[in-house]
């Protein structure tokens, strides 16, 4: 039976660090703030706002909704960002995506500052993440799974890790944390021969498809650690990973469940970088 890496004692520990560092803040005239701007009423979307609103209320972060309509034109978003930008108290910007149709995805993200971009949403926090430096931010659900597997002290030196997925959001951005970590790491996709045999060896998977229980026992051996950072849902509502659960579990040496597993930790990730936004603008 594998060991279940629960989420929620990665996050407990990195809110009680950053209450810590909020009181720092505070103390010195400075309250962390996060805007959020959302265009619509998206289930995903709210159910996320959710979350991380309750997790800012633990970490002591301030946040500041910028509810917007679904139809909202592109020249008010630009306007609505470069608000954002000029205002000292806003540390950190998160825009929910994908954005409707009538708005220019990239002109939104070259629009934003780097600075307040906490969720690998500009080409400065991407660049940053490929190179290794602190230029932005790297997407916050990438970080989080890095996060569960330093946390759980999974040997990250060395080790063997496939991402399942080549997406900019969760894909490529944590190959290269792997990468910054000392694995040595393959990225397959929809169009990678016997994926599941090059998933097989892996030390360490990620799944990061979007595809409901795509990873099966074949993708799988004894002393594997995967990190399933899939969000699917199945007819009935139910929340399903890419990694089928019931069938695998039994046959790794650790996984992440869905829900309880990633989704939990990429809101304290996202406070967390408001929390370094902030402490970057005071330094």
């Amino acid at each position: 039976m594998a060991q279940v890496l629960l989420g929620k004692e990665v996050a407990d520990v990195l809110t009680e660090e950053l209450v810590e560092r909020v009181a720092k803040l505070k103390a010195g005239g400075v309250e962390p703030s996060l805007a959020i701007v959302r265009l619509g009423n998206e289930a995903d979307d709210l159910s996320y706002e959710r979350g991380a609103l309750n997790r800012a209320e633990k970490a002591g972060v301030k946040v500041k909704v910028f509810d917007l309509p679904r139809d909202l034109p592109q020249e008010d978003l630009e306007q609505v960002i470069l608000e954002i930008n000029q205002d000292d108290s806003l540390h950190g910007c998160l825009i929910f995506r994908p954005l409707p149709g009538q708005i220019d995805e990239e002109k939104i993200a070259a629009l934003l500052a780097p600075a307040k971009d906490i969720d690998g949403f500009t080409d400065g926090s991407l660049v940053g993440v490929f190179k290794g430096e602190q230029t932005g931010f790297a997407p916050c659900t990438a970080e989080a799974a890095i996060a569960i597997l330093k946390h759980y002290n999974v040997n990250l030196n060395g080790a063997r890790a496939v991402v399942l997925g080549r997406s900019l959001v969760i894909g490529k951005p944590v190959a290269m944390m792997l990468l910054q970590e000392n694995s040595t790491v393959t990225i397959c996709h929809s169009r990678t021969k016997e994926i599941a045999k090059a998933a097989k060896d892996a030390d360490v998977l990620i799944a990061a498809v979007g595809q409901a229980k795509m990873v099966t026992p074949e993708f799988c051996n004894p002393g594997q650690v995967i990190i399933d950072v899939g969000i699917n849902v199945d007819e009935e509502g139910k929340l399903l990973g890419d990694v089928d659960y019931d069938a695998v579990e039994p046959l790794v040496k650790a996984i992440t469940p869905v829900p309880r597993g990633v989704g939990s930790v990429t809101t304290s990730i996202l406070m967390k970088h408001v929390v370094e936004a902030a402490e970057r603008a005071t330094d």
